[in-house]
């Protein structure tokens, strides 16, 4: 939960940094923040960190995790936090439910049952609850966003699971630097941000990178002790209320379709965690 409170701050604070400086150079610097935030911590943990150790794909998170960064500044001020937010969740819910079923990437199976449908229902009318716009690209990208960031986070946990949480992390920045560089010279190169570059007096814009690492730290502690499913529904939580803030911040109103939004999410999810609660019991005896 605490994780998608620094989520819904990091978008605003990432969105502070593309109107600053365009979609694929505020990838890069948040990609560099990010990084030597996680270099100075594994230097004071005296850590050291090795490459290709493991199977190639599982260093991919990063790469992926670019595609998550550049459709979020994309989104941002096209709908609100909370509408990016709800879509995500949307992308990571069924994607997650996919994992949990198949145990997708040796992860842990939580069979789907038809009375989850109850719990899901609840779980739907509340995203839909949060939807204020339907500008077609915006929710296109965030839904994919969804699937990207629930994809990355299984990566980074299963390699912090063979590693350590921080060199996943590290492993997640590094190469998702090299992925912004890449997509900044092909889609970005109209973009003038490096060639004169001037700090903004909006110091808090800068802090989308760290806020990020910490994010992807705290999800190589628990992606592998939750299902799938349950994590992105926790961190939705903590996410969706500090969204309403963040949009009363941003456009100093109260959105009320989001808190019914939250509370609809957080009913579907008590359902289905009944639901399994009750399965365990009778499996257990």
């Amino acid at each position: 939960m605490l994780a998608g409170v620094l989520i819904s701050v990091m978008v605003a604070s990432n969105g502070g940094l593309t109107e600053q400086y365009g979609i694929y150079s505020a990838t890069i610097i948040i990609h560099i923040t990010g990084l030597l935030f996680i270099i100075a911590w594994i230097l004071t943990k005296r850590e050291k960190v090795i490459f290709g150790r493991y199977p190639w794909y599982l260093y991919t998170g990063g790469f992926i995790g670019v595609f998550t960064t550049v459709s979020n500044n994309i989104a941002f001020g096209r709908i609100s936090v909370s509408a990016i937010l709800a879509l995500t969740l949307f992308g990571q819910s069924l994607s997650g439910l996919a994992v949990d079923h198949y145990g997708l990437f040796n992860m842990p199976k939580y069979p789907f049952t038809k009375r989850k449908l109850i719990g899901l229902a609840l779980i739907l009318i509340g995203i839909a609850s949060m939807l204020n716009s339907f500008e077609i690209v915006a929710v296109f990208v965030s839904f994919l966003a969804g699937i990207t960031i629930l994809l990355s986070r299984v990566l980074n946990g299963k390699l912090a699971e063979l590693t350590s949480v921080r060199s996943s992390t590290f492993f997640n920045y590094f190469f998702g630097l090299i992925g912004a560089v890449v997509a900044f010279f092909i889609l970005g190169s109209s973009e003038t941000a490096f060639s004169g570059f001037v700090f903004s007096p909006n110091w808090y814009i800068y802090f989308g990178g760290i806020l990020g690492a910490c994010v992807v730290l705290l999800s190589n502690i628990t992606v592998m002790k939750i299902s799938a499913f349950y994590l992105t529904l926790l961190m939705f939580l903590g996410q969706v209320f500090s969204g309403v803030l963040v949009d009363i911040v941003i456009s100093r109103e109260v959105s009320y379709r989001n808190i019914i939004g939250g509370v609809f999410v957080a009913l579907g999810m008590c359902a289905n965690l009944v639901f399994d609660s009750k399965r365990f019991e009778k499996q257990t005896g």
